[in-house]
């Protein structure tokens, strides 16, 4: 299959969970610090530490980004959510949209079980597709003010018929059920095949492999020690997502969903995971600052007086590019930014092949989208792919980013709405996981 030709990218993308095997914890107190003491100070690769984002994050950043995603020119995205897998025949139960289970083979109950799960993630990971009548109008008038440019993903053909307006406030990222043989392939397939490793090096997951591994990773350049670790930190975030927006109660009267302690803990405790949890949190916090160096790069682009987040409402588009504007100053006021001089910097011919199969590692990646069972998990998957995959292009566009010019269109380098509305709503789920970390943080320490 094309996806294991050796171009394949990110083991992250925000959808389906790798359930780590159930190991009893221990007391709360004891938990909470195994999760967190080693997830502080210096982030390797980095001048930065933890506790300088968390601040600058969950304090400054967080509430107004929030704001921003809530507003109509970020909150729809057009996405085709029925585009065939490109790598492999999709069997999943779920994969088609409102899918009906299919019978039962027999009456065994690990068929009963299957029939169960399936039916629980077709429920849970359905797309609410309803936009008002007028929603619709407004946003056909949107695309005349989109423009196209080269890409770090195989973008959706938003003209396909198939393609499709969702609202992300109805559809949010959440536990959908998703889960077992079918989620693993997907990030199998990541891990496996995207991550410039060779097949004789295995990722430890909680098998006690990591010396193996990490010995392997600090050998590569720091251009794919980057890159695995921008994978690494993209699967912790969706895992802390559904971890926060976990189902609690499922009742006819109503549905609960808030934080899940327990699968947390599964994911990022020290002695449940072998020693990984802490170094997926720290991945997560370096995949933030590669995405927040990205934000203030682009300023000049969105500083443009002909620049409008367009929405046909003036007054509001208006208001909304001043607090894009207040956001995007925010992230270039950081303190300590992520130097990515340090990328693709050494000979030039080969700095340029290695940045032209970071590309295609990380495009292959969004292919791999079209391959996610539950529809809800595909639709954050593809928007996260494309909105780390926008954040690199403005990294690697620095010099023509610098060209722009004050008035007047940008003929150099240009972002479509697609990609403006990913790149937030990416960083905006990071930013969320950030602030979710400490939520579980104090969670367990009042668990003591």
């Amino acid at each position: 299959m094309a996806a294991g030709s050796g171009l394949l990218l990110l083991r992250a993308v925000g959808f389906a969970v790798l359930l780590l095997p159930v190991v009893p914890r221990g007391p709360p107190s004891v938990a909470e610090r195994r999760c967190f003491c080693q997830v502080t100070g210096h982030l390797d690769d980095c001048t930065c530490d933890v506790e300088t984002i968390d601040a600058f994050n969950n304090y400054k950043l967080f509430p107004r980004l929030n704001e921003l995603l809530e507003s109509d020119y970020f909150r729809y995205y057009k996405v085709n959510l029925k585009k065939p897998c490109p790598f492999w025949n999709d069997n999943s139960h779920c994969g088609i949209r409102d899918c009906a289970v299919k019978p039962c083979p027999s009456y065994s109950e690990e068929a009963s079980n299957l029939a169960e799960e399936c039916e629980e993630a077709k429920r849970l990971g359905a797309v609410d597709g309803s936009l008002s009548k007028e929603t619709q109008q407004a946003v056909l008038r949107w695309s005349r003010h989109d423009d196209s440019s080269d890409s770090f993903c195989e973008a959706d053909d938003i003209s396909s018929p198939d393609a499709e307006y969702v609202d992300l406030l109805l559809n949010p990222e959440r536990y959908t059920g998703y889960k077992g043989p079918d989620a693993w392939k997907i990030w199998n397939s990541i891990y496996e095949e995207n991550c410039f490793k060779p097949q004789n090096v295995k990722r430890p997951l909680a098998s006690g492999r990591g010396h193996m591994f990490y010995k392997w990773l600090q050998g590569v350049c720091v251009e794919k020690r980057a890159f695995y670790r921008l994978v690494s930190g993209l699967h912790a975030s969706i895992n802390i997502h559904l971890s926060a927006r976990y189902l609690l109660q499922d009742t006819w009267s109503e549905k609960k969903w808030g934080p899940n302690v327990t699968e947390f803990q599964q994911r990022f405790d020290e002695v449940i995971t072998r020693g990984e949890g802490p170094r997926r949190l720290k991945n997560l916090y370096f995949l933030y600052l590669i995405e927040l160096r990205a934000l203030s790069k682009v300023l000049p682009f969105f500083e443009r007086p002909a620049f409008q987040l367009y929405t046909g409402n003036k007054s509001h588009d208006a208001e909304m590019k001043n607090l894009l504007l207040e956001i995007l100053h925010l992230a270039k006021s950081f303190p300590l930014h992520f130097d990515e001089n340090s990328f693709f910097a050494g000979n030039k011919k080969e700095a340029a092949k290695l940045k032209e199969e970071f590309r295609l590692h990380f495009k292959n990646i969004s292919k791999i989208m079209d391959c996610v069972g539950c529809f809800k998990c595909r639709l954050w998957g593809k928007l996260q792919t494309q909105g780390l995959g926008t954040a690199l292009k403005i990294l690697f566009s620095e010099s023509l980013i610098e060209k722009i010019p004050e008035s007047g269109p940008s003929y150099g380098f240009q972002l479509t709405r697609q990609e403006i509305v990913a790149l937030f709503n990416a960083f905006g789920r990071i930013s969320t996981s950030v602030r979710e970390l400490e939520n579980f943080r104090n969670i367990l320490q009042n668990m003591r």
